[in-house]
């Protein structure tokens, strides 16, 4: 699947004005709010780099319902721990170096300013690029630009007070916590978790801070892969799930996606919809999934690394076990049956005139391997 993406200057940045005040991201992500509703969307997904991550949390913590998913990118929060710890390092001197004087020291030495970031923190020399570097240093030698650049750090000391008050309603939308593996790794996930329930972590291997500049395509890919994923379904507002990790939903409460996208757990058919009820196939522990097959579905014979159980929820699934597909060897399992998928063991299945809903739970993370890699649908697919 494509998306619509929206890539917005922030307040200051590249061609968007450069007003005297309203740096604090709380008032720039009522800027972005503004620009989404403005273009006629609602809902989205959120991803986010740098300055943009401190954003996009008060996007997501003031429009906790108009988030999909986010995905922020190796930086930190104002006033969310290890805060200051991190301003104690000499490294981010220049979260304290802004006003009137900086302005001038900087001035026409825009691309030496810049250079001692890119170069600190990144783990490959020749990245950002030189045509990265000068366009961005005349974005910024342009009058206004670097006070305007300034006053994004400037007012981190309001942004933390504003974040301390998010802090106390933690985001339930999934969240992708992406870190360098020589910037800030893991710890981008350790903060995420102060703000949020379901945090994936990933770490991009030999990157430094500059993702999109050091590891692009892989970077997109994790980016497309997360917000691909199946849905998650959450409790609804005011019970007793989150931090308990008490849950409980009605099928009115979890709804399929209006298209097909087989996720970590599946078996990679396209048209399979798939619903994460708890935890994450991607992650160790436990997780359960809901999966709507399509009717007239064969699924080739393959497995799955975990231990897996699972009951029909709806419609007739046929289920065999075996290193190639067999009709002999299907049982036909009505609503209400219960199977199980035991770690490596092959299995193949089909569906008849009507769909099929399945719920399975194991212990992540899973996989799928197909006894034949030619059978395996995700090879088929081509990418946009």
């Amino acid at each position: 699947m494509d998306h619509t993406v929206l890539v917005p200057d922030l307040r200051g940045i590249g061609r968007s004005s450069k007003p005297a005040d309203g740096y604090d991201k709380k008032t720039q992500a009522k800027d972005m709010r503004a620009v989404v509703t403005s273009l006629g969307y609602d809902k989205t997904y959120v991803v986010a780099h740098d300055i943009g991550n401190m954003v996009a949390y008060a996007y997501a913590a003031i429009y906790p319902d108009k988030v999909e998913r986010l995905v922020v990118m190796d930086a930190p929060i104002p006033g969310i721990d290890p805060w200051s710890k991190i301003l104690q390092n000499p490294g981010v001197w220049h979260f304290n170096f802004h006003g009137p004087d900086a302005e001038r020291l900087v001035a026409g030495r825009e691309r030496i300013y810049f250079d001692r970031i890119w170069n600190d923190f990144t783990a490959d020399p020749s990245k950002p690029d030189e045509d990265t570097r000068n366009f961005f240093a005349a974005t910024y030698a342009q009058p206004g630009g670097m006070r305007a650049g300034f006053a994004q750090f400037t007012a981190f000391s309001q942004d933390a007070k504003d974040n301390k008050i998010f802090e106390q309603r933690k985001l339930t939308m999934p969240v992708m916590a992406v870190g360098g593996e020589k910037s800030f790794g893991p710890l981008q996930a350790v903060i995420m978790r102060h703000v949020a329930t379901n945090v994936q972590e990933e770490v991009v291997a030999g990157s430094g801070h500059w993702l999109m500049e050091e590891r692009p395509e892989y970077t997109v890919a994790l980016i497309r892969k997360f917000i691909d994923g199946p849905p998650v379904a959450h409790a609804v507002a005011g019970s007793a799930a989150g931090e308990s990790g008490e849950e409980r939903f009605t099928p009115a409460e979890y709804k399929f996606p209006q298209r097909g996208n087989p996720g970590t757990g599946s078996s990679g058919i396209g048209g399979i919809e798939t619903v994460v009820l708890k935890g994450n196939p991607d992650q160790a522990g436990v997780y359960t999934i809901m999966l709507r097959v399509p009717a007239h579905t064969r699924i080739a014979a393959h497995s799955h690394r975990d231990d897996r159980v699972a009951t029909v929820i709806s419609g007739t699934w046929h289920i065999g076990y075996g290193d190639r597909f067999d009709g002999a060897k299907l049982k036909a399992l009505p609503a209400g049956s219960f199977y199980t998928e035991p770690p490596s063991r092959n299995h193949f299945a089909e569906t008849g005139d009507e769909p099929v809903v399945v719920q399975i739970t194991g212990f992540g993370p899973s996989s799928t391997e197909y006894v034949d890699v030619t059978q395996d649908p995700r090879k088929s697919v081509k990418s946009n």
